[in-house]
């Protein structure tokens, strides 16, 4: 087998971005804030039904989140089911050019 030079190529820190997605900014907080609710539930050792009576919050959107099934929610849906877990979000934005392909 021939030894072959690989390229190395530097991600943007964002998986979404680097795959050429339209809305990779928001995937990729919509990414985060579902890793946080996951964090929240195993924190609290809640199953999606215990998660469902604590804040009312169907059982299958915990499941969908649980399984990275994120289409069905909005940013500040998310945000607001961390928040009835007890979580309070900061959001620091940063707004700079992209640069030239």
């Amino acid at each position: 087998m021939k030894s072959q030079k690989l390229d190395i190529v530097r991600g943007t820190g964002n998986v979404f971005r680097d795959l050429g997605h339209r809305n990779s900014d928001a995937e990729q907080f919509k990414a985060i804030l579902a890793a946080e609710i996951i964090k929240a539930l195993d924190r609290e050792r809640l199953t999606v039904r215990a998660a469902h009576d604590r804040t009312g919050i169907a059982a299958a959107d915990f499941s969908r989140i649980r399984n990275a099934d994120l289409r069905r929610f909005t940013l500040d849906r998310l945000m607001s089911i961390l928040n009835r877990l007890g979580s309070r979000i900061e959001v620091k934005v940063r707004v700079r050019r992209e640069r030239a392909a």
